[in-house]
């Protein structure tokens, strides 16, 4: 069924880059999972085809094209379960930042290059001790002439071994809260900026997650992300975006699987049948069919209405936990209908079992999506 938010053009540059992904990046999937890491040339490919920059201003090499092309990229991307090329990190949570605040030097010098592949970014957010609480930030930015003097730690940061340059969350008012938050643009080399371990995950495997340690490192004034104080806000503002991204990589992975599981019970016989013929199946895939249905009907609303510009925090925070959620549930049904094979790790449903986990913790936890519905409906205590 077509998807009605999708105009001609769209669906043109969707079969454009599904032949990108068929000829060069699902070849490639197992071995970066068992990498535990993207080669740059991969980034770099992605960028000289344009699809790092699609929803980038043109003045700085993007296509200058809506949300919905880089949509188009995440989905297949995800439909590829090509999770380890994190270009939605580099490209729709990360670039934003530096399109929207970023000062023209600062745009020239990193946006530039990062829209081209060349330049990696990552966002250093969540800290040891400090998960979705981002007012308790720890890592400080204490200014000394001409410097920010960064000293802390992040964990958990996608592209953290990739990355050339990192926003990295910082106190530059350790006695506030929010308004002491600020942003600051650390390139990696500098001086007292090291990259911790690849970190092991049960899922995710291609993806380079890291802690990343700041000792007394200097950060020239002019990396300052726009204004100081104005950190929480700005964040804030690009969280949106952010949780889209989620629902939308989520219901990519919820088709790949019910795909693939609907071809397997076809194939798969028992009992002297294609267990496809079993109530059992067929009821259990009607109600997953249903549901991923009912899911992307509701993503599509909220990318249309992101498109527009509209303020959509707490519908994208209705969609953020329940479609990792969806997620979550539908790949363990899957698993289930693939029966030992299933458990097998050769099967790529294994794979898409483990990849769902994470989905309900990053991005703001399920748990803080609905703290923030309940806000927003008038429930504060």
């Amino acid at each position: 069924m077509r998807r009605e938010i999708f105009s001609e053009e769209h669906d043109l540059f969707r079969e454009q880059f599904q032949r990108f992904v068929q000829q060069e990046v699902e070849p490639n999937v197992l071995d970066w999972n068992a990498a535990g890491i993207v080669p740059r040339s991969a980034w770099k490919r992605m960028g000289e085809e344009g699809y790092l920059g699609a929803n980038m201003p043109e003045a700085y090499g993007g296509a200058g094209a809506d949300f919905l092309y880089d949509a188009i990229i995440m989905e297949e991307l995800g439909y590829a379960r090509a999770h380890a090329l994190q270009a939605s990190l580099h490209t729709d949570i990360c670039l934003p930042y530096l399109a929207t605040y970023g000062s023209e030097a600062q745009k020239q010098q990193f946006l530039v290059p990062a829209i081209a592949g060349e330049c990696l970014v990552s966002i250093g957010m969540t800290e040891p001790g400090t998960g979705s609480d981002l007012a308790n930030v720890t890592t400080t930015a204490i200014r000394d002439g001409d410097y920010y003097v960064v000293n802390g730690a992040k964990t958990f940061i996608s592209n953290g071994q990739n990355c050339d340059l990192c926003i990295v969350v910082a106190k530059t008012d350790p006695s506030a809260r929010h308004s002491g938050i600020s942003l600051l643009l650390v390139e990696a080399g500098t001086p007292g900026f090291e990259k911790g371990r690849n970190l092991d995950k049960i899922g995710l495997k291609g993806q380079d997650t890291s802690e990343l340690f700041f000792q007394d490192c200097r950060v020239p004034v002019g990396n300052l992300l726009g204004q100081e104080g104005q950190g929480f806000k700005m964040l804030m503002e690009k969280l949106q975006q952010e949780r889209l991204c989620i629902s939308v990589g989520c219901m990519a992975s919820i088709r790949r699987s019910l795909d693939d599981t609907i071809a397997y019970v076809k194939e798969r016989k028992a009992f002297g049948q294609a267990i496809a013929g079993f109530q059992n199946t067929q009821f259990k895939l009607a109600e997953m069919e249903t549901e991923y249905q009912i899911g992307q009907v509701f993503t599509d609303r909220l990318l249309a209405a992101h498109v527009r510009g509209d303020e959509i925090v707490s519908e994208v925070s209705m969609g953020k936990w329940w479609t990792s959620d969806l997620q979550k549930k539908i790949t363990a049904e899957c698993l289930q209908l693939h029966g030992g094979y299933g458990f097998m790790s050769e099967y790529p449903i294994s794979t898409d079992f483990q990849d769902a986990a994470v989905q309900s913790i990053y991005a703001g936890t399920n748990e803080i999506m609905k703290v923030i519905i309940a806000r927003r409906m008038g429930l504060e205590g």
